[in-house]
């Protein structure tokens, strides 16, 4: 369990909170639950615009939003990361993700009735650094960008480490921090073993506590990057309110 003390914490409304005064919205949104069929199978995909978020919770939904990890979301109601929706969202015209998700958090707020405020606390942290001997990492040629973030695979085109951090975070049991220095955007490809060790239970060197490619082996392996755990500040969003949308 992370520990962690509050510092100066600044409200707003979900309605304004990270945006612009005048919100992006989408032209065409549809919020519905999802069927119960649909077991853990959870994913979304962006394209030229449109925005389709499958079997995903409203923290998942927050994650994508937002940029965090779901351990820099706090509070909320006891559905926030058990209620499945299916989210049908449509640009006026192609956007890029940037636009897509400042268009999401208004959604969020609109529908959900989404209300947070940041606090920004002192907690554990893994820090994202590069190693000693250089990274291995492929600089994007351009393009649209694309991620892939399943069981023991984070497959990314035209990814900044910054957002790779924020992917990372939601594979781990702390927060990820960008601490490399790099700028630009990169493709890459980061397969580990899911049962080689539980992330976020390593020591304070990352070491793997088993046997077995663990995610910390294969960053250094295979990105030549390391994830080095240490306390630090981040920003946290903590939920004041939110309710289930209704369907249409």
């Amino acid at each position: 369990m992370i520990r962690a003390v509050a510092s100066l914490a600044v409200l707003v409304s979900g309605a304004v909170y990270g945006q612009s005064a005048a919100a992006q919205r989408f032209e065409v949104a549809s919020v519905k639950p999802a069927s119960a069929d649909q077991g853990n199978s959870t994913g979304g995909q962006s394209a030229r615009g449109r925005l389709t978020m499958s079997n995903v919770t409203l923290k998942r939904c927050i994650m994508g939003a937002y940029g965090v990890g779901p351990n820099q979301i706090a509070g909320g109601p006891e559905w926030l990361d058990s209620d499945r929706f299916e989210i049908v969202a449509k640009a006026e015209q192609p956007v890029g993700d940037t636009v897509l998700m400042a268009m999401l958090q208004t959604l969020l707020a609109e529908r959900f009735k989404l209300a947070m405020h940041r606090e920004t606390r002192t907690v554990q942290a893994f820090v994202l650094e590069v190693e000693k001997k250089g990274p291995k990492l492929e600089k994007a040629a351009g393009g649209g960008s694309s991620t892939r973030n399943g069981r023991g695979l984070i497959d990314a085109k035209t990814i900044t480490m910054d957002r790779f951090a924020e992917v990372l975070s939601r594979q781990m049991d702390l927060p990820v921090v960008n601490h490399t220095g790099l700028d630009g955007a990169f493709d890459l490809k980061l397969e580990w073993n899911r049962e080689s060790g539980a992330p976020g239970r390593a020591g304070t060197d990352g070491a793997a506590t088993e046997s077995g490619l663990s995610i910390f082996t294969a960053i250094q392996e295979q990105l030549g990057l390391r994830l080095r755990s240490q306390k630090t500040r981040i920003e946290v969003l903590v939920i004041d309110h939110a309710e289930r949308p209704s369907e249409n």
